[in-house]
């Protein structure tokens, strides 16, 4: 026998993970208190700007990384965005920052999540799998970076 699982139960599973990998932990995959914004909000400019090693990217970057991630991706969803993309861009520019630009940064990351989610729970059918493959790749990239922050947290916290 098989099952199916109906379109609005999917969309249903993927904002719930996409909710636990950014701010709400609901203990499926996260411990409580370590969601992105939750770790996001524990880092000062100083630290968001310190890498952990000469072959490693700040958290600064980090940021701006999964954020230009999840804008690239709903561009490619939405049809919007064509071609390459310079992913070196951030890793190669991106690194100290100030108190403000390391508030402005974490606003302009959550904007994005903010928008991308919203797209998310507006569409009424996913369009094969390029729209299920997306939302599950921006939540696997940005638990993969949570990880790396979380790591370098423990480096830069000592």
């Amino acid at each position: 026998m098989s099952a199916s699982l109906a379109v609005s139960e999917i969309k249903r599973g993927l904002d719930f993970m996409f909710r636990e990998t950014f701010e709400n932990v609901h203990g499926i995959f996260l411990d409580r208190g370590t969601s992105l914004f939750e770790t996001l909000a524990t880092i000062s400019a100083e630290e968001a700007s310190r890498p952990v090693s000469a072959t490693c990217a700040t958290l600064a970057a980090q940021v701006e990384h999964i954020r230009f991630y999840l804008d690239t991706l709903e561009g490619y969803m939405l049809k919007t965005l064509e071609g390459r993309v310079d992913w070196a861009h951030i890793w190669n520019t991106v690194s100290v920052v100030t108190p403000d630009e390391w508030e402005a940064s974490k606003a302009r990351l959550r904007a994005t999540y903010e928008r991308v989610s919203r797209r998310f729970q507006e569409m009424e059918t996913l369009q094969g799998e390029d729209d299920l493959g997306t939302a599950m790749a921006m939540i696997a990239h940005t638990a993969y970076h949570l990880g790396e922050i979380r790591q370098a947290l423990c480096t830069l916290k000592s």
